[in-house]
């Protein structure tokens, strides 16, 4: 069987360019374009917004068959079956408990700064209005168990349709664990699945080339249409929320980085692109397969890669778990509603389920929010409005902190493996330059009689 070509020559490629020709140069000069064209020219930039959504689109298009032939690849290589359901287990409890870490770490924050006393914003004055008001909706007919019935599709081409990363990795586990069940007779798919992997990253490669273009679409429409003023007037809220966040990814991932012996900004310029590019996207989804080829990049097993990025993006939402318990207190705060610790430990208790399942989703954090204050009871919902106009800049935020939370989860689930070599991983972000380790091969079975590997089975 020939070896699969790797996936992460393009970011080794890249890694010898010039600095002038890197994607983040690139990315970086279009996010800054894309705000002067906004403030300057608004009509302009709001005529723009075609060409973000376009590029997000493209990328949008690959993720469900690069989750799909990803995980499959990855389960289809494992030596038993046991590591998979091993490797599964462990993401979700990492995920569980960097959610609850990360919803506590917003509640002190607004309860010490409380960016909302003094508006005393009135319920009744407070009218729910476009999105916002079918953003309150959808929130109000979720019911916190809906991540667990929404986990399996209708049909498996259409989960794939629609685009929806929970189903499309239900189906490929299931379709990878029925690949390794049938033995030898799955080897060929599986070679030709790891082929596939190959053209579907080339065609990644060629839309990432317009990058650039997507990022000053994105960016130029966002300030055209809400405006610099508009981030300005909640300047305390939006403050808090990147300083929370940034406090987040230096201090508490810091910690777990530093515990794996791995230093976190190390780890954030290794992934500069991918950061740029979800900042000027305003997308974690436009990063996701460039992530699994970066960590691949570090020496991480293609399995723990295919099950723990994908789910996270879904389950380990750290951004915004940390959006939800400001954002529900600061309303809180603003309309003069009194909460107790127990009832904000409530909110937090519904936030945990609320904030599952619902990466990619346009308006997600909305959703969630409402679903929580719907849920609960003690907090308006009609009291998103106060926030509605600046949720587009926050949600950057939210991108870029589910980013890197999803980042270190792939490296804490891969020590806890014991499959991180961590003086490769060390090398690796101190000269930027992916290298992936080398595919262990799977063992042949042993003839328990003649202690001889076992005769496989005639192709003709």
């Amino acid at each position: 069987m020939a070896a699969p070509a790797t996936l992460t020559s393009e970011p080794a490629e890249a890694a010898h360019k010039p600095w002038y020709r890197q994607l983040y140069c690139w990315v970086l000069t279009a996010i800054v374009t894309g705000v002067l064209t906004g403030w300057l020219w608004p009509g302009v930039g709001t005529a723009l917004e075609p060409v973000g959504t376009t590029f997000v689109a493209a990328i949008k298009m690959l993720i469900t068959p690069i989750v799909f032939l990803t995980v499959v690849a990855g389960i289809g290589s494992v030596d038993s079956l046991g590591r998979v359901g091993r490797v599964g287990l462990k993401s979700l409890l990492y995920f569980q408990a960097g959610t609850l870490v990360a919803l506590l770490v917003g509640l002190v924050a607004v309860n010490v700064f409380q960016p909302g006393a003094g508006v005393h914003a009135h319920p009744g004055d407070l009218h729910l209005e476009g999105d916002a008001s079918q953003y309150v909706k959808d929130g109000q007919n979720q019911d916190w168990w809906h991540f667990l019935t929404d986990l399996v599709p209708t049909s498996a081409v259409g989960a794939f349709a629609e685009g929806d990363i929970l189903q499309v990795i239900f189906f490929s586990v299931l379709f990878g664990v029925a690949l390794k069940a049938v033995g030898p007779v799955g080897e060929p798919l599986v070679d030709g699945i790891q082929r596939l992997s190959s053209v579907i990253f080339k065609i990644l490669h060629y839309v990432m080339l317009a990058a650039p273009v997507g990022a000053f679409g994105a960016m130029a429409y966002t300030i055209g249409k809400y405006g610099i003023s508009t981030l300005t007037s909640l300047g305390r809220l939006v403050g808090l929320f990147y300083g929370t966040s940034a406090f987040f990814v230096i201090v508490v991932l810091g910690a777990v980085t530093a515990a794996l012996r791995l230093n976190i900004f190390r780890l954030l310029r290794y992934l500069r692109e991918e950061f740029f590019l979800v900042l000027g996207t305003s997308s974690s989804e436009s990063a996701l397969p460039r992530l699994m080829v970066k960590l691949e990049g570090l020496g991480i097993r293609r399995d723990i890669v295919g099950l723990t990025v994908p789910t996270g993006y879904s389950f380990n939402l750290d951004g915004s778990s940390i959006y939800l318990s400001l954002a529900a207190v600061y309303i809180a705060q603003a309309t003069d509603t009194p909460l107790s610790i127990g009832q904000q430990l409530s909110l937090l208790a519904v936030m945990i389920l609320a904030s599952k399942g619902s990466g990619g989703i346009t308006g997600a954090g909305f959703i969630a929010l409402a679903a929580t204050l719907s849920t609960v009871g003690t907090v308006p919902a009609a009291g998103i409005m106060l926030i509605f106009g600046i949720d587009k800049f926050m949600s950057e935020c939210r991108a870029l902190t589910n980013l890197a939370g999803n980042a270190v989860a792939t490296l804490v689930v891969a020590r806890w493996e014991k499959a991180l070599d961590t003086a490769h991983v060390v090398t690796v972000l101190r000269t930027g330059e992916p290298d992936p380790l080398p595919e262990p091969s799977p063992q042949p079975a042993v003839n328990p009689l003649t202690g001889l590997p076992a005769q496989q089975p005639s192709n003709v």
